[in-house]
């Protein structure tokens, strides 16, 4: 075995350099890199060695033994697809006080009285600090096997020992640390040699294992990159604290569909799910405000309806502000570069907000049409048809671009009373109740309001 060699480790992204440097060159970030000890030889006899025979396993084979366990939270249950797959890994992170510990609390709690074992480790809080939540929550009577611990030798030794849980929730994996490594809880080795061991012990178990992740200032899991690789599923909570509303967002499943949402209201009885999201993120469809439309959108596989809210003021400012909550800041710029050469629209006078209501955040190129919509409206200070609705990719020479799915948004908008939709023109539709207009460039919107020339002369 060859003698040790220093090395410099980034806490972000895992980065190793024979030097210490002050700048990080692949993730940028500047005095992340810490002194660590690495061994780089290769023990002897391990490539000329014999190994194990592996068990093959053919694509058909029967899975049946393997289904998922229920959460008795569906909203949790959708975002996951379709409940907890055993042996899996989940990762779920969120700003500090979102609810990501009131959410587990919660679901290990219905688990465990539907007849499921479940244990719930918290290295952050006293098991008391626990129980009096769970009191709170109403959850109290719950057969919860409550732990605080942080030592992963600890905590693989006592689940082992007990009976084998159907779910293992560890709060939170920078607070757990393995002995025989000298770095601090929470640094690059601690974290991935933490997890990839509870990740271990849930496909030798068959258990689901739920990591709580920190996050950092710009929103991203604390830790290297590759815990995100390791597990099976990624869980992101979104959401302002001065709303109510929480968003739980899948960016990676194995077991299921991606950027699946889940929607959740704030109480004092914990989180509540939101049968109906629609219905809290738009007004009613008889209300009639300029600047203001609504857009059917698609988030995962459910339809989702939200009202947009633009408004156009004048300025004495020789650099008019844009300020944007809850889309793409560089999309907006570009609706309005379009409206302003194909449709003849001048805002270089005038400073433009875009708001999404509810604390949502639509990535959806769909949402064009719509944004398009409250802006021209609030412009010409003339409200957007009662009952109408907007979706739609508004392309750079103004044209406007079918989006999937169009049966789907239909459906959800007839079923909350709106009756009018300005879709695409070429949009497949099967037909219905709603009235359809067709649209094929973005000058049909301006002349939904006003002729071009009068909303000039407004902006």
């Amino acid at each position: 075995m060859a003698r040790p060699s220093e090395q410099f480790t980034c806490q972000s992204c895992g980065e190793t350099y024979r030097k210490w440097q002050g700048r990080c060159d692949s993730c940028g970030e500047w005095n992340s890199l810490l002194e660590s000890t690495g061994d780089t030889a290769v023990p002897s006899g391990l490539t000329t060695g014999k190994g194990r025979s592996l068990t093959f396993t053919a694509l058909n084979a029967d899975i049946s033994e393997h289904k998922r366990t229920l959460s008795r939270i569906g909203e949790l249950d959708r975002v996951l697809g379709g409940g907890f797959v055993p042996g899996s890994s989940i990762l779920i992170g969120g700003d500090p006080g979102i609810g990501k510990s009131t959410l587990l609390l919660q679901a290990v709690a219905k688990m465990a009285l539907a007849g499921s074992s479940c244990i719930y480790i918290s290295g952050e809080e006293a098991t008391q600090q626990i129980t009096m939540r769970a009191r709170r929550l109403g959850l109290a009577d719950a057969p919860v096997q409550l732990a605080s611990a942080n030592s992963i030798r600890d905590i693989i030794t006592s689940v082992e020992k007990a009976e084998t849980p159907k779910l293992l929730v560890i709060d939170s994996i920078q607070t757990v640390f393995a002995d025989n490594l000298p770095s601090a809880p929470g640094s690059v080795a601690q974290v991935r040699a933490s997890a990839q061991e509870l990740i271990r012990l849930a496909r030798k178990t068959g258990t689901s294992v739920i990591l709580v992740g920190h996050v950092t200032k710009d929103g991203q899991i604390a830790g290297p990159r590759v815990l995100e690789h390791m597990v099976d599923t990624v869980l992101y909570f979104e959401g302002d604290r001065g709303h109510q509303f929480r968003i739980l967002r899948a960016v990676k499943n194995r077991f299921g569909a991606t950027d699946e949402i889940g929607v959740f209201e704030m109480s004092d009885r914990g989180l509540q799910q939101v049968e109906n999201p629609s219905s809290l993120f738009i007004s009613s469809p008889d209300k009639t405000i300029s600047g203001a439309s609504v857009f059917a959108g698609m988030e995962g596989s459910r339809p989702l309806l939200v009202e947009i809210q633009g408004l156009v003021a004048p300025t004495a400012q020789a650099t008019p502000r844009r300020a944007v909550v809850g889309w793409d800041a560089s999309r907006l710029a570009m609706l309005l570069a379009v409206l302003d050469t194909r449709c003849e629209l001048s805002f270089s006078g005038s400073e433009v907000y875009l708001n999404v209501a509810g604390g949502l955040r639509v990535q959806e190129p769909a949402a064009d049409l719509a944004v398009a919509a409250a802006l021209v409206s609030s412009a010409s200070d003339i409200p957007v048809p009662a009952g109408s609705l907007f979706f739609g990719e508004i392309g750079l020479s103004g044209e406007v671009r079918p989006v999937g799915q169009t049966d789907a948004r239909l459906k959800e908008a007839a079923k909350l009373g709106f009756t009018t939709a300005i879709i695409p023109a070429g949009s497949k539709v099967k037909g219905g109740a709603m009235k359809i207009i067709e649209v094929e460039h973005l000058r049909e919107i301006v002349s939904l309001f006003t002729e071009t020339k009068a909303v000039s002369r407004a902006v």
